[in-house]
């Protein structure tokens, strides 16, 4: 575009760039802090929790979906998944008609830890929901924060977008609240996504 068809000026890109800026990271700042004392009792680090996230939502994903999905290296994904491997969490495997790529997907060991993760999210521990809560006391819900999502979108993309929205919308339709703690609503039926994988020896 030609700077004289642009609709703003360098300074408007200039403050509207630094505030952003200076906002996430000290939003970041406090986000990481919580995250990290949330996950502490079950050894994680924010990476670690992230991937079993991922891996939770999409009932099984490639390294390359996880680093996307993730905002992380693909090296780190590869790495910290082998990390959860070890420890039993995930699994790596092949699906029948993709050999080239490497897929993981929760053991059931990795679900159990997953879930308990869940149950012990405590809102009172979380700055970040204290800080919206008189947001949402003023206006009976929550900050959609739809601009910011906005943002993400052009920048990374309709697929990251559909994962972040499809993570969250399972969140609302598999669980339940109960004496104040998430839990896993009762299923009958498990997906058959294992059924189509290989396991890597």
């Amino acid at each position: 575009m030609n700077k004289l068809d642009q609709d703003y000026s360098i300074k408007e890109a200039l403050l509207f760039s630094q505030k952003m800026a200076q906002l996430s990271k000290a939003l970041w700042k406090s986000i990481e802090k919580d995250w990290q004392q949330w996950i502490k009792p079950f050894e994680l680090n924010i990476n670690e929790h992230h991937i079993l996230w991922i891996a939770y939502q999409l009932k099984g994903a490639s390294i390359s979906e996880i680093a996307k999905f993730g905002v992380m290296h693909v090296s780190t994904a590869f790495n910290f998944s082998k990390k959860l491997e070890e420890r039993g969490y995930l699994q790596f495997s092949k699906k029948n008609n993709d050999k080239r790529n490497t897929y993981i997907q929760l053991t059931e060991k990795g679900e159990e830890v997953f879930l308990k993760l869940l149950e012990e999210y405590d809102p009172s521990h979380n700055a970040v929901f204290k800080g919206a809560q008189p947001l949402q006391q003023l206006y009976g819900k929550f900050p959609e924060i739809i601009e910011m999502m906005c943002i993400i979108r052009n920048i990374y993309g309709d697929d990251f977008m559909e994962i972040f929205e499809t993570s969250f919308s399972n969140i609302e339709t598999e669980f339940t609240t109960d004496s104040g703690k998430l839990k896993k609503k009762k299923v009958e039926e498990t997906p058959d996504f294992e059924e189509t994988l290989e396991p890597i020896n």
